[in-house]
């Protein structure tokens, strides 16, 4: 329904009402009003003629019971201040249009679950952010003591600094010669030792180019680091059909799953939908065949006006009055489909990883499977938290591309592909840092073919049964991934 319609019918509430006789509900033509007084506002819902009214009656209940939750007082000015909470909880009673199985009690529960989980991850980021910075201040003191030492004893001898097998001199001569020639850069994170004279920091030099050297060393961390990009926009894996048929069926997944760092599942739950354009008038009055080949005891629910005996008995959809036609130029629902569980083995991707202490930090080892092997991943990013403060990423084994975003703290593990010819890999790294400092993961891709095997196999009209053409595009999304 449209902005300007829901609008009218609010304000055509007003006017329908008897206030002589007492009702819990007021119908017109096309559409039932159900509502409470709340002293001097009304709690309305707007629902079909065809409805349950004792479901709708309970459901306004409901809706009448979250209010003094959020407000002291029942009025306009209360119920505007609160408003975005309400909203929430309103969100948790019904969706898409549908009465969720919900008390008052899940309800609070629902609304404020995260609040203590955000309080104790802002606790602990602070606190190492402040550990960092003290460290930053020591390494600062040790630096400068040491510059003082040689001064006193008289020698100059170059920093022992040692990356990778790489003296300071060729990084500060490559951080010297990246700045002066920008429109060159690096395109891998290894450091070749210039043929030209070598402009190492040295201990005899001034506080000034010790300063100077942190910010270059800085400078070229962001540069190397961003030298090797992931493609984090979504490809044209999901373009829409070049050749969009007058009869255009879309049918979209998304997933959110929550699982432990040890492997077990929390929580998954996948949402599917298919969608119907009709753009010529001619093929309006069609049945879509369905094939649901899923085996993982999924929920299935048409459209109200959709005939539910016919889709039980053939697998068909199609309108429950067959002389109708779908509506034009817009996208209907007619089938969705929901699945929730806790069993490991629906697991479309696992992700396991192992941080272990060591005498420079932490040694990370991440590794993928894919367990639903009949799926293609595409544009796979993992995404994993690096503690704050200064420290130097090491790279030891990767398969991919990666991204280390220095600003943001974050490691990035680009994959573009994860299919059934490449269902595993893995990826080491090192970094100062505890093991919980590498989590939540978050991971995020799209695919071309939906996880519930739920597919349009044929469009036909109503009378003739003849076959209509029509195109397809399936996609199959992330809403949240995570692993905490």
């Amino acid at each position: 329904m449209s902005r300007t319609r829901i609008e009218g019918l609010l304000a055509a509430f007003p006017k329908l009402m008897n206030t002589g006789k007492q009702h819990t509900f007021v119908e017109t033509e096309s559409v039932r009003y159900v509502y409470q007084p709340l002293e001097k506002l009304y709690m309305v819902l707007i629902t079909t003629k065809n409805s349950n009214i004792l479901e709708d009656l309970e459901t306004l209940r409901l809706f009448s019971r979250v209010i003094p939750e959020y407000c002291r007082v029942l009025e306009e000015s209360e119920i505007s201040e609160h408003c975005f909470d309400l909203i929430f909880a309103f969100d948790e009673i019904v969706a898409l249009g549908y009465r969720e199985n919900v008390n008052l009690v899940q309800i609070r529960a629902f609304t404020e679950m995260d609040s203590h989980e955000e309080k104790v991850f802002r606790a602990v980021r602070e606190t190492q952010e402040s550990e960092a910075k003290a460290e930053m201040r020591r390494k600062a003191k040790e630096l400068q003591q040491a510059r003082r030492d040689a001064e006193k004893l008289g020698k100059k001898t170059s920093f022992g600094f040692v990356s990778g097998g790489i003296s300071s001199s060729s990084v500060a001569s490559v951080i010297t010669d990246t700045i002066i020639e920008p429109e060159k850069p690096k395109m891998m994170p290894t450091v070749m030792r210039p043929s030209g004279p070598s402009k190492a920091l040295k201990l005899g030099a001034k506080g000034k180019d010790v300063e100077n050297f942190v910010d270059k060393l800085k400078l070229e961390g962001e540069q190397m680091s961003s030298s090797i990009k992931c493609s984090s926009e979504v490809s044209k894996v999901l373009s829409a059909p070049v050749n969009v048929e007058s009869v255009h069926l879309k049918i979209e997944e998304k997933i959110v799953l929550v699982c432990d760092r040890d492997g077990g599942l929390q929580n998954m739950e996948v949402h599917g939908m298919i969608m119907l354009r009709v753009t010529d008038e001619k093929q309006g009055r069609i049945r879509l065949q369905v094939e649901n080949d899923d085996k993982k005891d999924i929920q299935l629910q048409t459209h109200p006006n959709v005939d539910k005996k016919l889709f039980t008995t053939e697998s068909s959809i199609g309108l429950r009055n067959p002389g109708k036609s779908f509506p034009l130029n817009n996208d209907v629902g007619i089938l969705k489909w929901r699945l929730q569980t806790t069993d490991d083995a629906f697991i479309p991707l696992t992700i396991n990883c192992w941080p272990s202490l060591s005498a420079t930090g932490c040694d990370v080892n991440i590794e993928y499977e894919l367990q639903e092997i009949s799926l293609e991943l595409n544009d796979v990013i993992i995404t994993i938290p690096l503690p704050a403060g200064p420290g130097t990423l090491l790279i030891s084994e990767l398969e991919g591309e990666y991204r280390h975003d220095i600003r943001k703290n974050i490691l990035e593990w680009c994959l573009p592909v994860i299919d059934a010819k490449n269902k595993s890999g893995s990826m080491e790294f090192s970094f100062p840092g505890h093991p919980n400092d590498f989590f939540p993961i978050h991971v995020s891709f799209v695919s071309k073919k939906n996880y519930c095997n739920i597919q349009v196999s044929g469009v036909n009209h109503v009378d003739s049964n003849s076959p209509v053409r029509f195109s397809l595009e399936t996609m199959f999304l992330v809403d949240r991934y995570e692993i905490l």
